[in-house]
């Protein structure tokens, strides 16, 4: 069937003006950007000129020589000037003075003027990163790569603007600088500045985002989207809120529906007033899309191939460890109907690239930012030699570092990136894990996929499921901590019977985690010779909660993180987050304590009774003796008297 009708045979109607103002505006940046694409280096020294030609008279600009750097007269001059006088950027710590002169109201520090806003994203200190954004890189990079990002929609289902479209996006405004600047997340405040032509089709306003309570934002969420039949386009960068937000649908579908029939929004749920008020305005009473809804419950067809028959684009993240968590909503969609797109290498600190076709390869920007990189083998070295964009390799793999209008200068990116095809004559790329995603505590280079990997082989090897798991490398102990969710297994009890649904055990865990042991001694060598040595231990298997991956995602989300930015490795060497996963491990072990107290009380109460029982049949039966005895002395008494009178009369004769 094709993808513009629905079951039904119902047609999707084609938004021709729409249609026409992309054309025009993506259409255009999409040629520029096919034409620089032919000509990576000579772009690549262009655009590096025009960004250090803007900072020259800043701070920055002074202190790093960027005048003296624009003297080159050449690219090759001009690059190796660049590497000599300003420092690669390993840490946004290297930035953060700067930034802070911005915040506190000065101009001219990294860039001319001061930013526009400052998109804020957890840093390697407690303190978070405040990414500045200058209104250039807001209005001539973030806006004409979104021109060219919804063309892109346009050429792979040409009527996807026809229904109305689902993005899920960041707060827009968290607060404000001390200079009275804005803070928030980009894509939220895109979102808000977007042309009202496309705005109106979205199916709920970005204020919806800043819903404090969690549930409560995931329920709204889906309330507003599911009102609609014709969402075409559901667009969110982590894979994993797909998972929640249908989670919440699963959980509250019947106040959902009755939500819908009469156009409310539940009071059971924690909402600001304000917001209730303008979302007011966004529905109304809907009941044949709720009796459709109920028809659908009772089919047992809650999922969005049928909630949305018109469907469309599918877009999120799909490289890296992201995956794991796609593959759990796979075979709810219909992908003959939906085109499932990477989303692409898109950060809090730049829109590094992003996917045009149905590969994970991103096409990158050289007109729009300065790119240089470091390959793998290189990155513990002391001296790395930085690779110009022309000079990349297919199939090989690199560390990214950026230089962008908005002040970020050859910083890194702290990823681990694979070269892929090309468009043009430019690379592309796409996403292998954080930097950090490599462990290495003795030397071993452990690599993320390598675990992942070794998890699915022991699945495979011990007939367990996991439905969430997480390792963390401790270098006191020099060992690995492995945490595990998983799922029940079922086992046949009496034989004849269905199987019956059995919590995996303790045992079971340290089993499974010297099986993942096996495993990654036999994909990693070096970990295999680190463990024979013993100079890495064992590693530590430990059970979690149910649901323990949302429980800590909604407590990061509680402590300051956005949704959209919500990046999280599945090995890391990190005792922040390690400490989160041990109070969930502590408060299951607590359950269990409790558990198994309670059994003993129970235990021993049964044995207090059992005492007290004996304690009264024996006091019974001593009173009974007693009783006994006393009737035979009674009795033995009566035959005295008795004889005494026979004995009496017979002295009397």
């Amino acid at each position: 069937m094709k993808p513009y009708y629905d079951n039904d045979g119902k047609p999707l109607p084609y938004p021709w003006l729409i249609n026409l103002v992309l054309l025009l505006a993506g259409g255009s940046e999409t040629v520029r950007l096919k034409f620089w694409s032919r000509k990576p280096r000579h772009i690549a020294e262009k655009t590096l000129r025009d960004i250090l030609t803007l900072s020259k008279d800043t701070v920055y600009g002074k202190e790093h020589h960027f005048d003296v750097i624009l003297s080159a007269t050449s690219a090759e001059e001009l690059f190796r000037l660049y590497r000599h006088y300003v420092p690669a950027n390993d840490s946004f710590e290297t930035l953060r003075p700067y930034v802070e002169r911005h915040k506190n109201g000065e101009t001219d520090i990294l860039f001319p003027g001061k930013p526009d806003m400052y998109a804020t994203t957890s840093g390697t200190t407690s303190e978070p990163k405040w990414v500045p954004m200058t209104h250039k890189y807001l209005k001539d990079v973030y806006g004409k790569m979104s021109h060219i990002w919804t063309w892109n929609f346009v050429k792979h289902r040409s009527r996807i603007f026809g229904g109305h479209i689902f993005p899920i996006v960041g707060k827009e405004v968290e607060g404000y600088a001390p200079d009275g600047t804005l803070y928030g997340s980009v894509s939220g405040v895109l979102v808000r500045d977007i042309p009202g032509i496309i705005k109106k089709h979205y199916t709920a306003p970005a204020s919806v985002m800043a819903i404090g309570d969690y549930t409560a934002r995931n329920y709204t969420l889906m309330r507003m989207a599911m009102q609609h039949r014709d969402v075409t386009l559901w667009a969110t960068a982590n894979p994993s809120t797909i998972l929640e937000l249908m989670r919440s649908v699963e959980e509250h579908i019947d106040e959902m529906i009755v939500d819908i029939e009469k156009g409310t929004l539940s009071d059971k749920f924690e909402i600001q007033p304000e917001i209730r008020e303008e979302l007011q305005r966004w529905i109304s009473p809907k009941p044949e899309r709720a009796a459709e809804l109920r028809k659908l419950q009772a089919e047992g067809k809650l999922e969005p191939r049928y909630w949305w028959p018109w469907l469309q684009y599918l877009s999120t993240w799909k490289c890296g460890n992201t995956k794991i968590y796609m593959e759990k909503y796979m075979d709810k969609f219909d992908w003959d109907r939906t085109f499932y797109q990477e989303l692409g290498y898109i950060a809090t600190e730049c829109r590094f690239g992003f996917s045009l076709d149905d590969t994970n390869e991103s096409v990158l920007f050289p007109h729009f930012h300065y790119y240089e990189f470091v390959a793998e083998d290189e990155l513990s070295s002391p001296k790395k030699h930085f690779l110009q964009i022309d000079e990349l390799e297919m199939g090989k793999r690199y560390c990214a570092y950026v230089t962008t209008y908005s002040g970020l200068f050859r910083y890194n990116m702290n990823d681990l990136i694979e070269v892929g095809g090309k468009y043009g004559n430019t690379p592309t790329i796409h996403m292998i894990s954080k930097v950090n995603g490599i462990v290495s505590l003795t030397g071993e280079k452990l690599y993320e996929p390598q675990f992942i990997d070794a998890v699915h082989e022991a699945e495979a090897e011990m007939g367990l499921k996991t439905k969430f798991f997480v390792g963390f490398a401790d270098v006191e102990e020099s060992k690995y901590h492995f945490y595990f969710e998983f799922a029940d297994k079922m086992v046949q009890k009496k034989k004849g019977k269905e199987p019956e649904a059995e919590e995996v055990t303790q045992e079971e865990a340290d089993a499974f985690g010297m099986c993942v042991d096996k495993h990654l001694q036999q994909i990693n060598i070096e970990y295999e010779s680190k463990r024979a040595s013993f100079r890495l231990h064992e590693p530590e298997s430990h059970l979690l909660m149910s649901n323990a991956y949302a429980r800590f995602k909604a407590a990061c989300l509680r402590d300051g993180f956005r949704d959209g930015q919500f990046k999280f490795n599945l090995l890391m060497q990190d005792e922040v987050r390690r400490g989160k996963f041990k109070l969930i491990e502590k408060i299951a072990g607590r359950q269990n304590t409790l558990g198994e107290r309670l059994m003993n009380r129970a235990d021993n109460l049964d044995e207090r009774l059992k005492e007290r029982q004996a304690k009264r049949q024996e006091r019974r039966e001593e009173r009974q003796e007693r009783r006994e005895e006393r009737k035979e002395a009674r009795q033995e008494r009566r035959q005295e008297r008795k004889e005494r009178r026979q004995n009496k009369k017979t002295d009397n004769k």
